[in-house]
């Protein structure tokens, strides 16, 4: 195959960086792994536009006895949320053994639990798919792992062998386990690298042939129906003694060598990074906005915004929606409220004070969550992030469902009026609330807002006058309305207004189209009166607004000015 010059420069300036003298080895492996693959390429997807909305959910979220996960799963979408909805990113579906999908133990495999490869091509027929890259680490019963442990050549540097006796203080934590391992092999005993479990097994990119093997099932997944690829965790991907092991040079060269090379044979693709650290460290995963990852997840909106509603003051989120740096026509963030992990803090810091963060500890104790803490490296715990679904953690348990229902519509006007792609997660699509069984009986924390419903109580619950009714109708609504309005493309113009400090405000412009929309959005229980200069159509209620708005608690209005 013939790789453009320029290409083949950048690569090779990537490949020294992280292997020095065995950069042409590795580029010509690379080359000569693309060349099957050439002559499959898809033609290109246009960029994302503001009809692009993406719902999170795992295979299973939605269960029917003697039907495949999956199966249940598309039959849900077409039937409800096929108006809705473009995007779908199903979170890991492969074979593992723990932490719900996240170590791996095959990844060119589906879980034979949700379904098969056809599945997943038929779900891709209907909607874009989103695949998970968990790259950063394999599970220890992998077939990779467990060749390592027997002595196998093939695997013997695939993982991080490290002496337990040097200084790992550095090394930033996401969780209290130990970072070393010791695992009993045909060499003795060896202390191994597992950033998040004994489970999860660190793998070394020190080593060319885990690249070569990750580039391999990477492709896989760009032309088996994956649109969009996560990145899970990369912030982590190469470890260097005497570091923070966090966003490092190598690390980032690694990712820009993925882009280069899915670029190359599935153009269109969008890799999307995730990391759950402070915003200036994750918006570096943008590089120069054209040679690294098309979006970034967009941490600090989940606990700004539910910091906004409990002080029903907005303007934390405002003065940090308005630092944010103007992107490339080709990067964008992608927006949350919920996941399928807990709301995370780390993206606050910098932003909310020590006391303000506990605020946010102290509202999601009170509403019947959990917190998890990361370990400093110092003897110290800092918390991590709230566990809780996000409906709960807006809202106190006792409180009028009505309220509860207009604050949490309230948050969502946010999440899909900010400049980005919009991923809903199922659970907030369909107003599910703590889940107490499922995390007491695992004994995990995240488990509490990650509920496997039966079908039929799902579609009875949403075909009746239900909380989970009036949530899912109002919500899939506004999404649609969304849909609709060039001024929500993620390329549009986002400025922030500073009417209100009790009013979420800012003023959407797509120059191309000249399409403009005044976003206000009440975070507080209180009326509030705003003298403004914009004259338009409120597009949710359908009536004129003239310079002077009344809004309701909780109320959103889309003005779409003249």
């Amino acid at each position: 195959m013939i790789i453009p010059l320029e290409k083949e420069q950048s690569m090779r300036r990537k490949l020294n960086l992280l292997y020095g003298e065995q950069e042409y080895t590795v580029y010509k492996r690379i080359t000569e792994l693309l060349q099957p693959y050439m002559n499959r390429r898809p033609e290109p997807k246009p960029w994302v536009t503001e009809k692009d909305i993406m719902l999170i959910t795992y295979g299973d979220s939605i269960k029917e006895e003697g039907t495949l996960p999956l199966q249940t799963l598309k039959e849900f979408l077409l039937k409800y949320v096929k108006k809705t909805i473009t995007a779908v990113h199903i979170l890991p579906f492969y074979p593992y053994t723990s932490d719900d999908g996240f170590s791996v133990v095959d990844y060119r495999q589906v879980n034979p639990e949700l379904g098969d490869w056809t599945d997943i091509q038929s779900l891709s027929n209907e909607f874009d798919l989103m695949f998970d890259a968990v790259i950063n680490h394999i599970s220890k019963s992998s077939e990779w792992f467990q060749g390592y442990l027997r002595g196998e050549k093939k695997y013997a540097e695939y993982f991080i062998e490290a002496d337990p006796n040097l200084d790992y203080s550095q090394v930033v934590r996401p969780r209290t386990l130990p970072l070393l391992t010791e695992f009993d092999t045909t060499h003795g005993k060896k202390y191994i690298w597992t950033t998040f479990s004994d489970d999860q097994i660190d793998l070394n990119y020190k080593n060319p042939d885990v690249l070569l093997e990750m580039l391999d099932i990477l492709i896989l997944y760009a032309l088996n129906g994956a649109r969009f690829i996560r990145l899970d965790a990369v912030g982590f991907l190469w470890k260097k003694q005497g570091t923070s092991c966090m966003h490092l040079e190598e690390t980032h060269a690694l990712i820009k060598l993925i882009r280069d090379v899915i670029d190359l044979v599935a153009p269109g693709t969008i890799l999307i990074t995730e990391t759950n650290v402070p915003h200036s460290d994750n918006i570096t995963y943008f590089g120069n906005g054209y040679d690294e990852a098309h979006m970034v997840y967009q941490f600090p909106l989940p606990p700004l915004t539910l910091f906004s509603f409990h002080t029903q003051n907005a303007r934390k989120l405002l003065e940090w929606a308005d630092r944010l740096e103007p992107r490339s026509d080709a990067t964008t963030f992608f927006n949350f409220l919920a996941s399928h992990d807990g709301i995370g803090l780390r993206a606050t810091e910098g932003i909310l004070t020590d006391e303000e963060r506990q605020l946010l500890v102290d509202k999601t104790i009170e509403h019947g969550g959990r917190v998890s803490y990361r370990d400093n490296g110092d003897g110290t715990m800092s918390p991590y992030e709230l566990n809780i679904t996000y409906l709960d953690a807006l809202t106190h348990p006792f409180e009028e469902e009505s309220v509860r229902i207009k604050r949490f519509l309230a948050a969502h006007m946010i999440l899909l009026s900010m400049a980005g792609m919009p991923g809903i997660y199922i659970h907030s699509l369909i107003g599910s609330r703590n889940d107490y069984k499922g995390m007491e009986e695992s004994g995990i924390n995240r488990r509490i807002n990650r509920q496997k419903i039966d079908k039929d109580r799902l579609y009875m619950e949403l075909e009746s006058n239900s909380l989970r009714r009036n949530i899912f109708v109002q919500l899939s609504k506004f999404i649609q309305q969304r849909r609709t309005q060039k001024a929500f493309n993620p390329q549009a113009e986002q400025r922030v207004l500073f009417l209100d400090e009790r009013v979420f405000s800012i003023l959407r412009t797509n120059e191309q189209t000249g399409d403009q929309i005044l976003v206000l959005v009440n975070v507080s229980k209180q009326n509030v009166e705003l003298k403004t200069e914009y004259v338009g159509m409120d597009i949710i209620l359908n009536q004129p607004i003239d310079r002077t708005i009344f809004l309701r608690p909780y109320q959103t209005m889309w003005i779409k000015t003249k």
